[in-house]
């Protein structure tokens, strides 16, 4: 029995002690990313573009590799720092054996350096490969990336946490929280995305479109 994520992040997000100022904050910069049109992520039959990508060992990740042994999940996710995505890749690490029944593989994709990568993938025991992009280039080349803005940087500074300095760069940028299937003629299936980070996509409409 697949588990519901958003019930899971529901109930983190009710025991968030966040101040409510905080929170309005961040929910205005969310709703003025999304009607920039910023991050509005490619369309179901658009081909996905090529990438490759250094693993938790810093091993090259081809997707055009990958698409020879199946259809791939890609999934974008903002890094191990994310109580939310790793909620996420919990519950798809949960939801992998059907996604393999499938025929397809998990692929998820972060900014975040390959060594907290490599933290990450041990301590949540993912059998799954999680890859590192670290520039952005992969999660610009499917319109998910965003520049961090000032407001939302001040409150994660506030709560010691510097994404910069997580990602190994000198700029603050994240993707938005996305689910591509791609099918092995590279083509795309099926697009879930949204700016709100505690909304995700639930592991049974990945299986249910596959």
């Amino acid at each position: 029995m697949i588990k519901n994520l958003q019930e899971e992040l529901n109930r983190l997000g009710e025991n968030n002690e966040t101040p409510e100022a905080i929170q309005q904050k961040i929910a205005k910069a969310n709703q003025e990313l999304e009607e920039s049109g910023e991050v509005d992520g490619l369309n179901v039959g658009d081909q996905a573009p090529d990438f490759k990508l250094k693993n938790h060992l810093g091993k090259e990740i081809s997707l055009v590799e990958k698409l020879e042994e199946g259809p791939v999940v890609l999934v974008f996710y903002r890094g191990g720092w994310c109580p939310y995505c790793n909620l996420q890749l919990k519950a798809y690490q949960q939801a992998l054996p059907e996604i393999k029944e499938k025929g397809a593989q998990l692929i998820a994709v972060s900014p975040q350096t390959p060594d907290n990568t490599l933290n990450q993938k041990e301590k949540e025991e993912l059998d799954f490969e999680l890859l590192s992009d670290q520039n952005g280039e992969t999660a610009a080349d499917y319109e998910v990336l965003f520049k961090v803005p000032a407001a939302v940087k001040e409150v994660y500074q506030g709560f010691g946490l510097d994404i910069a300095e997580y990602n190994g760069l000198d700029e603050w940028i994240l993707p938005v929280p996305a689910v591509y299937i791609i099918n092995q003629e590279g083509k795309i299936e099926f697009v879930d995305l949204n700016v709100d980070y505690t909304t995700r996509t639930e592991p049974q409409t990945i299986i249910n479109n596959l």
